[in-house]
């Protein structure tokens, strides 16, 4: 195999066996930990992984840190999170286009099946997310706290082979915890598009299917009753009551996260005016 491994850890002990278990296939696997307290150096060291250690402030300044200073073998990166699995098939097909010198692209977009309550959560538009994965270390970079934004220098792929993701390996209240953090990033992101951003209407209508992710989330952030709404999208629009009951928690779970992201948008608000929160 022709690429590297490099996965970021936060106290992953439990899921860092699964997601090394499946990676087998590479001789360079780089990890980069954000001060963990668990046992997640010590599973790294004796599965033969080169292990970093950074403090966190934020997923892109430690994505861009990674690429800007650690020295990875091959020339190709697949990055992927603890609590993820690569698949064979997938594996397979990373080392067919990296193999091959004659292909124009230098990062390649891949989905993930999420998996909640031991289903597989194929709609309420969950699976349709293209997210850069396999790239050139040099030819990307990477802006915003939360859900980080690639900026790719050169042109891009799609592989047709998807990762899976266990998103509630460590239990719900990890999860709130997480999306506590992340809303706050979200927030200030919102404040700063309303402020200063635009709606990019023609990637909005025609454009490929990163750029229409992109701007129908900057539309989001000027939808009255964003957290309904978001509900609505997911569960009937995008249909993921045919996930069943996994389907409606989940929809449900990702309304609470917009309405915390509300939340803290209006507390910056008030806060910007000199107002009590």
């Amino acid at each position: 195999m022709t690429a590297s491994v490099f996965i970021q850890t936060l106290n992953e002990e439990d899921n860092l066996p699964r997601c090394l278990a499946s990676l087998t296939w590479s001789d360079d696997i780089v990890i980069l930990d954000s001060i963990s307290s668990d046992r997640t150096q010590e599973i790294v060291k004796a599965a033969g992984a080169r292990f970093y250690q950074r403090k966190y402030d934020g997923r892109a300044n430690n994505q861009n840190w990674a690429v800007e200073n650690i020295d990875f073998k091959h020339a190709w990166v697949w990055y992927v999170d603890a609590d993820e699995v690569t698949t064979p098939e997938l594996a397979n097909e990373m080392n067919s286009v990296t193999s091959d010198e004659s292909r124009p692209e230098v990062a390649y977009f891949v989905r993930r099946r999420n998996m909640f309550m031991g289903k597989w959560l194929k709609h309420g538009g969950f699976y349709d997310v293209w997210i850069p994965r396999l790239w050139r270390p040099e030819r990307i970079r990477w802006k915003r706290g939360a859900n980080p934004v690639a900026i790719i220098n050169g042109p891009t792929g799609y592989l047709r082979n998807d990762f899976v993701h266990y998103l509630f390996s460590k239990g719900l209240a990890e999860w709130f915890e997480k999306h506590n953090r992340y809303s706050s990033y979200e927030a200030a992101e919102t404040v700063k598009e309303l402020d200063h951003g635009s709606i990019d209407w023609k990637a909005l209508m025609c454009g490929d299917p990163v750029g229409r992710r992109i701007a129908l989330k900057h539309l989001s952030f000027r939808v009255p009753a964003r957290p309904v709404a978001k509900f609505v999208y997911s569960y009937l629009l995008r249909m993921g009551f045919l996930d069943g009951r996994a389907g409606f928690t989940y929809c449900a779970l990702q309304s609470v996260y917009e309405y915390m992201i509300c939340c803290k948008v209006k507390e910056l608000r008030r806060r910007e005016k000199g107002l009590p929160v």
